[in-house]
């Protein structure tokens, strides 16, 4: 398991790390998602938006694919 919203505290960096830690079998993703992350009580630089996370979702798919997971 990865939890790269508090492992970077940034969320641009989210999209890579997700995607290493599938390429390299990770289990789960703990990722933060708020709707507006700049007006979140807490820790909104690291959290991604619903469209940054429904992107991200689309573009893991083929690294769980490559990764032999479903």
């Amino acid at each position: 398991m990865i939890d790269p919203s508090q492992g970077t505290g940034r969320a641009d960096l989210v999209t890579a790390l997700c995607k290493g830690a599938v390429a390299m079998g990770a289990d789960a993703l703990l990722i933060e998602v708020h709707p507006n992350p700049a007006e979140a009580w807490s820790d909104g630089v690291q959290q991604v938006s619903l469209q940054l996370f429904a992107q991200l979702m689309s573009e893991l798919r083929p690294f769980i694919q490559a990764a032999g997971r479903e």
